[in-house]
């Protein structure tokens, strides 16, 4: 007879959430328009976030994604390519322009991305979310970040 323990299937996904950086970024620059980017598909995608969490003494805490969040990184034509494709597929999609890092706020991050054209938009970030090969197909050219 097997004692052992019955393991539930590992949970897969049909869907994907990336974030694409541009490669000459700062360290403090990636970990920053990360965070940004992401907050962004968590706020308008709500089924990308999972269930709050609670320890063993029933602390409670907030609730996260319900999948990993996967980051690749690339070049500036990358980006520009990988924004084209996430629009032409209406991806849920957050942006974060070089502009941004001269800003100090919200109001002024909103106005900096509204002064410039879509085609001019200077993209060193990009978070999409939808189905895993149209995500794929967005990410095409980048590599996963190291």
């Amino acid at each position: 007879m097997n004692t052992e323990p019955i393991r539930p299937e590992p949970v897969r996904f049909d869907t994907k959430i990336a974030v694409l950086l541009r490669e000459d970024l700062e360290p403090w620059q990636r970990l920053n328009v990360t965070a940004f980017l992401v907050s962004g598909l968590g706020s308008q995608v709500p089924e990308v976030i999972g269930e709050p969490y609670e320890d063993a003494d029933g602390v409670g805490y907030l609730p996260m994604f319900r999948q990993p969040v996967l980051v690749f990184e690339g070049t500036k034509e990358t980006l520009k390519a990988a924004h084209d494709r996430a629009l032409s597929r209406s991806l849920p999609r957050a942006v974060f322009t070089a502009d941004l890092f001269a800003t100090g706020n919200d109001r002024d991050n909103r106005a900096a991305v509204r002064a410039v054209p879509t085609a001019d938009l200077d993209v060193v970030g990009l978070a999409v979310y939808g189905p895993r090969n149209g995500v794929d197909k967005v990410l095409k050219g980048s590599r996963m970040h190291p």
